[in-house]
């Protein structure tokens, strides 16, 4: 018995450590075909494991609710972002990729904010560089 609960000890703190490992994911999305969604914030959390945004997205007559991730708070901070950024009611604009199942779900790359300012996708500390235009991206606030 005193064996099966070292095992069982040893397998949970296996498991402990790969976690983070395991938590590392890649967005379903579809890199090739990159999307701009216009709308109305209305909701944006600031927490990990992404930063999220609600949007409020008038199409075709309608409303279609938009859920727009970003990195983590701390990536996100590279990249200019902060927790006061958006407040309920901005009108932004996303630029990003929408999810390879179809949903009203997309991973940004940019957003232009309220006051025109573009602000990218977090980056580590270390790679803030990453937080510029794509090649061949043109200007969203013009």
């Amino acid at each position: 018995m005193r064996t099966l609960g070292k095992l069982v000890l040893g397998v949970a703190g296996s498991l402990v450590a790969a976690s983070p490992s395991l938590a590392h994911h890649e967005w379903p999305v579809d890199q090739t075909k990159r999307i701009t969604v216009q709308g109305v914030v209305t909701a944006f959390t600031w927490a990990n494991p992404h930063v999220m945004i609600a949007l409020d997205v008038a199409a075709n007559g309608t409303i279609e609710k938009w859920t727009i991730g970003g990195s983590s708070p701390q990536f996100m901070t590279t990249c200019g972002w902060n927790r006061k950024s958006l407040k309920q009611g901005d009108v932004i604009t996303v630029r990003g990729y929408r999810f390879k199942d179809g949903s009203n779900a997309a991973r940004m790359h940019m957003t232009v904010m309220p006051n025109g300012q573009e602000l990218f996708y977090g980056a580590p500390p270390r790679h803030a560089a990453q937080c510029v235009p794509l090649a061949g991206d043109t200007p969203l606030s013009d």
